[in-house]
């Protein structure tokens, strides 16, 4: 799987970028098909408490899935954002199965 990972209005380190790119590893578990994740971590107005945003969009031979949750911490907001992705993926294998 291809993943990039973008950081909009400030520079992520290593650490965040190595916590990413661990979650979405773990997503080929439901979805061996992923052929390339794009994330955008985005810095919302300053002054909010939850202001980190974590936007994920994966590509898969069923169509492009996308999810954008907003959280206090970027971890918080990227682990919801994946929590969503499963449930697309899960509904989406279900739908073919029973086509």
């Amino acid at each position: 799987m291809n993943i990039q990972i973008h950081s909009v209005r400030f520079d992520a380190d290593k650490k965040l970028i190595d916590f990413v790119h661990q979650k979405l590893e773990k997503l080929t578990q439901y979805g061996e098909d992923i052929v390339n994740a794009e994330v955008f971590l985005r810095l919302d107005k300053d002054q909010d408490r939850e202001n980190k945003i974590s936007e994920i969009k994966l590509d898969l031979s069923g169509g492009p899935f996308f999810a954008k949750k907003q959280s206090k911490t970027f971890e918080e907001a990227t682990d919801e954002a994946i929590e969503a992705l499963k449930k697309q993926i899960t509904r989406h294998k279900q739908k073919k199965r029973g086509a």
